[in-house]
């Protein structure tokens, strides 16, 4: 399991999917949704799989008999995880435990990579009481996904359908499964509170488009899916919002995109890894102070706030802030490019530069920015690269 991660919010690294905060302090530590035992808190199929039979599309209120059907349907699908890591002695002993859910029929379950991070062995129990020893084929600190290969799975037990981000709403009842405490087959009830949020990854980059949901996720949820009432995943339980160092959820809770499931999940089945594209660049969204102080003749962009230096957008000729003024009294770091478009695509805010990269483009694609430099637009080619370790390089 990972140390609690900080959310920084003003500026933001964009590498294919992540983006890095630029520290603004202030706000209560985020906390990955697992716990330590005895309670852990984190597309192709290998081949054809046959997934659980997807509930009726017109369960659309949230009833007692279509939740009832729900999980009758989706639990035997939702697993609970134990990792046994090395002691001081050198003895493996329990040491956290977490959930997932069956991915395909090749034996395979997804859960996040911080459930089972320097895991020495791997234990996966099935909503009957089977438990299953299991291996990590691939792990992405990017994503905070991890893809599993169980042994001897159960024939019985059928895939979870993979739904989509398309039509999804503030407001819509979303369902999560889990092992919250280590109380496995735990049904929690909530709503979708918000799209599009930034959540911090396992290293200095960030996950974009996150669910965030008032559905209740604690220790031991992490890895646990979260389901649209037709019995789809619609992401992952990955996080939770916490003050004055609790560990109970407080309303807030953030779980993984699907997009990004299925962008990355395959290639840990394949490779045991997944390779993003990274341009090298800091940003954040156009503020009034900077529309102002650079008398921008647009409303709408990403402001490339920093090129990293070394990297793709640097090397392609991208400039960053130049100087500091004071706009109505509010230092503001001013002259860097803006970003309005990406190969003809509109571009309103740094996160949608985050996302446009993050799930279009591959390493070695180059892509075409349309900028905003001086008061006049103009192309620009960058050549993408692969992500480095650490948004700092």
């Amino acid at each position: 399991m990972h140390p609690t991660l900080k959310v920084t919010r003003p500026f933001l690294m964009l590498t294919a999917l992540v983006l890095i905060a630029s520290l603004a302090c202030g706000l209560p530590s985020r906390k990955a949704a697992v716990s330590p035992t005895p309670q852990v808190q984190v597309m192709q199929p290998v081949k054809p799989v046959t997934a659980a039979p997807v509930l009726d599309a017109s369960a659309a209120a949230p009833g007692d008999d279509s939740l009832v059907a729900l999980y009758a349907q989706v639990n035997p699908s939702v697993v609970n995880i134990t990792i046994y890591m090395k002691n001081d002695q050198g003895d493996i002993v329990e040491a956290a435990q977490g959930s997932g859910f069956v991915y395909d029929g090749s034996a395979h379950v997804v859960t996040n990579a911080h459930v089972v991070q320097d895991a020495e062995q791997v234990e996966v129990r099935f909503s009957d009481g089977l438990i299953r020893p299991a291996k990590v084929l691939g792990a992405d600190l990017n994503s905070d996904l991890a893809a599993l290969e169980v042994e001897n799975m159960p024939a019985s037990v059928n895939p979870l359908p993979l739904g989509t981000i398309d039509g999804l709403q503030v407001g819509q009842t979303v369902v999560a499964i889990g092992n919250p405490f280590g109380l496995s087959g735990t049904l929690t009830r909530g709503i979708i509170s918000a799209l599009g949020r930034t959540i911090p990854a396992l290293n200095t980059f960030s996950i974009p488009q996150s669910i965030q949901t008032d559905a209740a996720i604690n220790p031991g949820n992490s890895g646990g899916p979260l389901l649209n009432l037709r019995g789809e995943v619609i992401g992952i339980n990955d996080q939770i919002e916490t003050t004055n160092g609790s560990r109970a959820n407080s309303g807030v809770g953030f779980a993984i995109p699907v997009t990004i499931i299925q962008r990355v999940v395959p290639s840990l089945i394949s490779d045991g890894a997944y390779t993003w594209p990274w341009i090298g660049v800091r940003g954040s969204a156009l503020s009034y102070e900077l529309i102002q102080g650079m008398k921008l003749p647009v409303e709408k962009g990403a402001y490339i706030w920093q090129v990293v230096q070394g990297g793709p957008a640097a090397k392609a000729g991208l400039v960053g802030a130049q100087k500091t003024e004071s706009v109505d009294g509010r230092p503001t770091d001013v002259g860097g490019d803006v970003v309005i478009a990406i190969n003809g695509q509109p571009i309103e805010s740094f996160d949608d530069m985050l996302v446009y990269v993050a799930l279009n483009t591959r390493p070695g694609d180059t892509i075409t920015l349309t900028i905003v430099r001086n008061g006049q637009q103009k192309d620009l080619p960058i050549k993408l690269e692969p992500r480095p370790a650490s948004a700092n390089n």
